[in-house]
C-alpha cells in the first residue's frame, strides 16, 4: 500500500541521522499503535536516506517469556565474529554488552541500529538500549526503536522514562491516516472515504485489509478480513500457515519444514495471498496481526499438536543457549510438563545471567505451575530460585510468599541448614517491604537454626543479615557485634563476598554515627567487592559512604563519594544504588544552597517508576524541602507521601528525615503546635539511638515551637548551640559545613547586622517565606528601616522565577503544550507540569495564557526587555 502522509515524520528521521552522521549519536523513537506501518516506514526511510550507513536489525518476539537479548543474536548473525562467539560461549552480560558497543564504534561509515517492536523486548534487551544510549552521544550512530504505544509495558516504560531526560533521543509518532489519504486509497473503488476512516480509524493495515476485501462488503474486524483470505487456502497452504504462526513472527525455513514436512509447498500459496513475506532465511508475517488473527481462529487440539510438533523439532536440532526459552515456550504449549521441567529452569538460568531477571521470574513460575508431584526438595528448590528472582523485580509480595513456602518443604524434608538460609533469606524482602517485625522474627529464627549446627556460610550470611537489620535500625553497637561475628566466620570459611558486605554494614554503622574507623570498614569491603568482581557490592560501599556522610552533614565529603558512585554505578546500569545515590546527591544539593539542582534531580527520581521505597523517600524529602523553603507549592502532597511511607520502614533512618522536613514546613507555615507534634514524634527514637544530628534537629524544632526543655548535651553542636542562644556560634558552625540557609536562620536570631546578613542569604537562596517571616518580625519590633530585598531592577525576575522556570514561562509566551515543552527542553511532561505549576503560583495567574500576558506586560524574560529597550 502506498506510504501516505509521512513526509514530516521522514524528514525528523533524517535529520536524526545527519546529526548521527556529523558524530552527534541519536535514539529515534518511533511509536504508534499496531498497524500504524511503523515497518513500512522505516522500510522507506532505509532504502531512501539510509543508503550510505550500515544497517544492522534486531527482531524482538512476541512469546509468552521472551528469550534475552533475541534482538543481539540476530545482529551477531549478521555480524559474525566475536559477539557471535561469545554469545556461543555465554560470555558475561558485560562483555556482550561492551563488544556491541565496540561494533558500532568501529564503522568506517554511519551505523543505523534497527530494533523493531520493543515492547516485547525482554528486560537485558532493555539494558542493552539504555546501555548503549549512555554511550553513543560522540560517535556516528542511530538507533532506531519501533514500538506499539497502547503496548508499552512497565519495563519498557522504566526505559522511556530514562531516554526522556536525554538530549540524543527524537520522538516521532506516527498517527492515523486523513480522511484526505483514505480518499487517495480508495481511487475507484466503490467505497464512501468517510465511512471507511470512520470504520478503520484511519489505520494503514486495517485499510488494506478492507481494500483486499473490495467487492464483497466491509468485514466487522481486521480478523474477519485476514481469516476471509486465510479461509481461501488450499489445505496445505493453511496448516503452513497455522504452523508458521504458532511458531513465530519470523520462521526459518528449515524450521518450518521439520515442524511441517512439506510445508514448503502451501508456502507460495501464502506468499501469492499477502499473509506471509519473504524474509532473509525464511518467512515472515506480513503484519503481526495477521499472525494474531490465525492464532485467534486456530483450533486449541490444533494449537498443541503443533507446539508438540515443534518442541521435537528443536529438541533434535541440537539447540544452542538462545532457544532454551524457546523450547519451554513449545512445551507449556504442547501441554509436556515433563519437557517444561526439563527446559524451564534451564531458561530461567539464562535469563537471570542475561539480566532479564523479571522474565527468569517467569520461567520459574511457568516450571512451578507444572511441579506440584515433584519431589518436595526439587519443589523447593525451584522455590528458592523463583523467590530471589522475584525479590531482584521487587515483587516482594511474591518473594515472601515462595520463601515461606520453600521454608514449609525444607521442615517437612528435615533440612535444617536449608530451611535456616532461607529463613534468612526471607528477612531480606520482608525488610524492604516495610514489615520490620517479620524481618527481625524470620532473622532470629535463622540464626537460631543454624547455630544448632555446625558453623556455616549460611550462619555467616544470616549474620549479617542481622547486622544489617540492627544498621537500618541505627541500633549502633549490636550491628557491630552481628557484623563482626559475619566478617570472623566468614573470613574462616573463605567466602570473601559474605567479609565484603559485612565490613560494609559494619563501616556504615560506625560511620553513620561519627566514628571515623567506620570510613577503613567501608573501604576495605569497597576493595574485597572490587578484587571479587562484585559490581554490585561496589556501588553499594559507595552509597553507603555518601549517604553516612550526609546523614553526619559532612557535605563535601559526601559529594565526592556520591559523585564517584554515580559514575560507577551509571557505567554499569546498576540503577538501584545508583537512585539512592541521586537521592542522596538531591539532598546534599539542598543544603547546600543548590536548590535548583536539588529540585530536578529529586523531581526526575519521584517521577520514576520502580524506584525502590528507600530512594523515593529521601528524594521526596528533598523536594519536600526545597518546595517549603522556596515557598513553592505542592509541599504537603510530596511531604505526606515521603511520611507514609518511611511510616512502613519504622525506622529511625527514614522516619528522622521525613518528620524533620515536615516540622520545618510547619514551622515556616506559621504552624507551631504542628511544628511541636511532628518534632516529638521521632525524638524519643533519635535520643534512645544516641544520633547527635536527628535528636539535635528535633530538639531545635521542639525549641522554635516553644519548648524548653535542654537537649542532651551530645546533640549535633550547630542545633546545639542555637537552642543554648549562641546564634554566633551556630552561625559559624553552619558556614564551615557549607549550608548556607542554615547559617542565615541562625543569623536571623541575631542583632541588626546578623539579620541584615540573614536576609540577604535568604534572597540570593529565594528563600521567600523565611525572609518574610524575618522582615515581619523585624516590623513588629519596631525596626523602621527593613530592607525590602530584591528589587526588579536588580533582579533578573522580580517574581523570584527560577532559570527553569524562566525557561518555562518563555515557553508559555509562545503557547507550547507541556509535550512541546518537554521535547524542547528534554523534560518529562510530568516535571513539566510541576514547573508550570510553580510559575502559575508565583505570578498569581489562574491559566497559562494569564501567565503568558503578565510576562509580556512585565518584562519579565530577558528577551523582552531587549525589545523595549530597543523602541
Amino acid at each position: 500500500m502506498e506510504l501516505l502522509e509521512r513526509d514530516h515524520e521522514l524528514q525528523a528521521l533524517a535529520v536524526a541521522l545527519g546529526e548521527a552522521t556529523a558524530g552527534e549519536g541519536r535514539i529515534a523513537l518511533v511509536s504508534g499503535e499496531a498497524g500504524i506501518g511503523k515497518t513500512s516506514f522505516v522500510d522507506r526511510f532505509i532504502a531512501t536516506a539510509g543508503r550510505t550507513a550500515r544497517l544492522l536489525t534486531g527482531q524482538c518476539d512476541s512469546l509468552f517469556t521472551p528469550s534475552p537479548l533475541g534482538p543481539l543474536y540476530d545482529i551477531a548473525r549478521q555480524t559474525g565474529g566475536r559477539l557471535l562467539a561469545q554469545l556461543e560461549a555465554e560470555a558475561p552480560r558485560a562483555a556482550l554488552f561492551s563488544t556491541m558497543l565496540d561494533l558500532l564504534r568501529g564503522q568506517a561509515q554511519p551505523v543505523i541500529l534497527l530494533v523493531e517492536d520493543v515492547h516485547w523486548a525482554d528486560e537485558a534487551t532493555l539494558d542493552l538500549i539504555k546501555y548503549l544510549g549512555r554511550r553513543i552521544a560522540d560517535h556516528p550512530v542511530l538507533i532506531i526503536l519501533t514500538y506499539r504505544d497502547d503496548e508499552v509495558g512497565a519495563p519498557l516504560r522504566v526505559l522511556l522514562g530514562d531516554l526522556a531526560m536525554s538530549r540524543i533521543v527524537r520522538r516521532i509518532e506516527l498517527r492515523s491516516l486523513t480522511v484526505d489519504a483514505v480518499r487517495q486509497l480508495i481511487a475507484d473503488l466503490p467505497f464512501d472515504a468517510r465511512t471507511l476512516h470512520r470504520q478503520t480509524g484511519g489505520n494503514p493495515f486495517f485499510l488494506g485489509e478492507v481494500l483486499a476485501h473490495a467487492g464483497r462488503g466491509i468485514p466487522q474486524t481486521v480478523y474477519d478480513a485476514v481469516l476471509a483470505r486465510a479461509t481461501k487456502l488450499r489445505p496445505a497452504a493453511r496448516a503452513t500457515l497455522e504452523t508458521a504462526a504458532v511458531i513465530g513472527s519470523r520462521v526459518e525455513h528449515a524450521m518450518l519444514e521439520r515442524v511441517q514436512r512439506g510445508a514448503v509447498d502451501g508456502l507460495s500459496d501464502c506468499l501469492a495471498a499477502g499473509l506471509l513475506a519473504l524474509a532473509e532465511t525464511g518467512v515472515a508475517f506480513r503484519h503481526e496481526l495477521v499472525r494474531d488473527a490465525v492464532l485467534a481462529g486456530l483450533d486449541p487440539g490444533r494449537r498443541r499438536e503443533i507446539c508438540r510438533a515443534a518442541l521435537d523439532a528443536l529438541k533434535s536440532a541440537e539447540a544452542g543457549r538462545g532457544d532454551q526459552a524457546q523450547l519451554a515456550h513449545f512445551a507449556e504449549g504442547a501441554g509436556d510438563g515433563a519437557a517444561v521441567l526439563e527446559f524451564g529452569p534451564a531458561a530461567a538460568r539464562a535469563a537471570a545471567a542475561a539480566g532479564a531477571h523479571g522474565a527468569a521470574a517467569s520461567q520459574y513460575r511457568r516450571v512451578l505451575a507444572f511441579a506440584a508431584d515433584r519431589a518436595p526438595t526439587e519443589r523447593a528448590r525451584l522455590l528458592e530460585a523463583y523467590a530471589e528472582e522475584c525479590a531482584i523485580v521487587d515483587d516482594l509480595v511474591e518473594a515472601c510468599r515462595t520463601r515461606d513456602e520453600a521454608i514449609a518443604l525444607w521442615r517437612r524434608a528435615g533440612d535444617r541448614l536449608k530451611e535456616g538460609e532461607n529463613l534468612a533469606a526471607l528477612a531480606w524482602p520482608l525488610v524492604r517491604s516495610g514489615r520490620n517485625a517479620a524481618a527481625e522474627e524470620a532473622s532470629r529464627r535463622a540464626i537460631e537454626t543454624l547455630e544448632a549446627m555446625p558453623p556455616t556460610r549460611q550462619l555467616a550470611n544470616a549474620y549479617r543479615i542481622q547486622a544489617h537489620l540492627r544498621m537500618l535500625h541505627r541500633d549502633r553497637r549490636p550491628a557491630v557485634r552481628w557484623g563482626r561475628k559475619a566478617i570472623d566466620l566468614a573470613t574462616r570459611l573463605g567466602d570473601e563476598a559474605i567479609v565484603a558486605a559485612a565490613e560494609n554494614v559494619v563501616g556504615s554503622a560506625m560511620l553513620v554515627f561519627g566514628n571515623e574507623r567506620g570510613r577503613l570498614h567501608l573501604e576495605r569491603g569497597l576493595a574485597l567487592a572490587r578484587k571479587a568482581g562484585l559490581d554490585a557490592l561496589v556501588g553499594q560501599s559507595y552509597s553507603d559512604l555518601g549517604s553516612c556522610y550526609g546523614e553526619q552533614y559532612r557535605f563535601a565529603e559526601a559529594e565526592g563519594h556520591l559523585a564517584s558512585g554515580i559514575a560507577y554505578t551509571a557505567e554499569r546500569d546498576l540503577d538501584h544504588s545508583n537512585h539512592y545515590m541521586r537521592s542522596w546527591l538531591a539532598l546534599t544539593r539542598l543544603y547546600q544552597g543548590r536548590w535548583d539542582e536539588a529540585a530536578e534531580i529529586a523531581t526526575a527520581l519521584v517521577e520514576r517508576p520502580h524506584v525502590a521505597m528507600v530512594s523515593r523517600i529521601m528524594a521526596l524529602v528533598a523536594l519536600g524541602r526545597v518546595r517549603a523553603r522556596r515557598g513553592d507549592p505542592g509541599v504537603s502532597a510530596v511531604l505526606d507521601e515521603a511520611l507514609d511511607l518511611a511510616l512502613q520502614t519504622d525506622t529511625l533512618q527514614r522516619l528522622a528525615p521525613a518528620r524533620a522536613a515536615r516540622a520545618e514546613a510547619a514551622w515556616l507555615a506559621d504552624q507551631p503546635e504542628r511544628t511541636m507534634a511532628e518534632a516529638a514524634a521521632v525524638y524519643d527514637l533519635a535520643v534512645r539511638h544516641g544520633h547527635r544530628w536527628h535528636a539535635g534537629e528535633f530538639s531545635f524544632w521542639r525549641w522554635r515551637a516553644g519548648d524548653r526543655s535542654d537537649p542532651p548535651r551530645w546533640a549535633a553542636p550547630p542545633f546545639l548551640l542555637q537552642v543554648k542562644g549562641d546564634w554566633q556560634g551556630a552561625a559559624a558552625s553552619w558556614e564551615r559545613l557549607g549550608c548556607p540557609y542554615e547559617q542565615a536562620r541562625a543569623l536571623a536570631d541575631g542583632d541588626m547586622p546578623a539579620r541584615l546578613a540573614a536576609l540577604e542569604i535568604f534572597d540570593r537562596l529565594g528563600a521567600a517565606p523565611a525572609a518574610a517571616a524575618l522582615r515581619q518580625r523585624m516590623r513588629v519590633e519596631g525596626i523602621r528601616r527593613v530592607p525590602r530585598g530584591p528589587r526588579a531592577a536588580t533582579r533578573q525576575n522580580p517574581l523570584g522565577l527560577t532559570m527553569r522556570e524562566v525557561e518555562i514561562l518563555d515557553c508559555l509566551t509562545q503557547g507550547l503544550s507541556n509535550g512541546q515543552i518537554g521535547a524542547r527542553l528534554h523534560v518529562s511532561p510530568k516535571t513539566v507540569d510541576h514547573h508550570v505549576s510553580s510559575v502559575l503560583a508565583k505570578l498569581g495567574a489562574c491559566t497559562r495564557g494569564e501567565a503568558a500576558r503578565i510576562a509580556l506586560e512585565q518584562q519579565l524574560l530577558p528577551q523582552h526587555g531587549e525589545r523595549a529597550a530597543a523602541k
